[in-house]
């Protein structure tokens, strides 16, 4: 049994334990809240007060029986910001959430958070307003490919392997003025130039394409808060 789970089980009656293991969670509780909203919170958020509210539940209901607490957790929280954004469209607000969460299975740990948690730690943190305002900016600049920053979610690279191809797609671009200007001017990743002369897969191109996309603007324009949530990427440039 993970030692997460004894401590679940003592903040159930204990206020200072469930206090410091809120705090330990914070970028997990985060996390969980980023998933189902598709958009960036911060603490002052409608959405962190929700996620609290049931990360605390799932630690008074919570017993070794129901296996991984934070699983567990997770699925509560889920669920109440659900149920939330469900009462706010039944009034008529405008909410962008991920349709997957729908669903509401606990998901598997990502081997590699990379920006979605990055992000999400960052913008927790008060008074933090120059990294909402790239977000905001980087954000303006992908659109104009047909999607948008927070697709990140669920097309950032997870293993190392499909990490490194990426990185190796973005460097060739940004070394590549010319291409990069082509980039800029069609709107649309260069797969064919990219496959013939970096070895990637084209599968791995194509899954990826908004992720190496994103990079490629970002580690080329004026992101420097973005940009250092690349650093694997920046070392193949030259």
């Amino acid at each position: 049994m993970r030692e997460i789970d004894n401590m679940a089980v003592k903040a159930a009656s204990d206020d200072l334990a469930l206090n410091q293991l809120i705090q330990q969670n914070e970028f997990f509780i985060i996390k969980c809240a980023y998933s189902v909203t598709h958009h960036y919170i911060t603490k002052s958020d409608d959405e962190w007060s929700i996620a609290i509210i049931a990360f605390t539940q799932a630690v008074k209901n919570y017993n070794l029986d129901k296996g991984s607490f934070l699983s567990f957790a997770e699925l509560l929280m889920k669920r109440r910001l659900v149920d939330y954004f469900r009462t706010q469209i039944k009034h008529n607000v405008e909410i962008s959430v991920n349709p997957t969460v729908f669903e509401i299975e606990p998901e598997e740990e990502d081997e590699d958070l990379a920006m979605k948690l990055a992000v999400a730690k960052q913008v927790s943190k008060e008074n933090n307003d120059t990294i909402k305002l790239e977000i905001e900016s980087a954000n303006e600049m992908i659109s104009t490919y047909g999607f948008s920053f927070f697709d990140l979610v669920d097309c950032s690279p997870k293993s190392s392997k499909t990490k490194s191809a990426c990185a190796k797609a973005v460097a060739f671009i940004i070394n590549n003025p010319l291409l990069l200007k082509e980039m800029h001017n069609i709107k649309q990743l260069p797969l064919k130039i990219i496959e013939k002369n970096v070895n990637v897969n084209r599968k791995i191109l194509e899954r990826h394409r908004k992720y190496i996309i994103a990079a490629v603007e970002i580690l080329s324009g004026d992101y420097p808060h973005l940009a250092e949530y690349m650093q694997y990427i920046k070392k193949e440039i030259i």
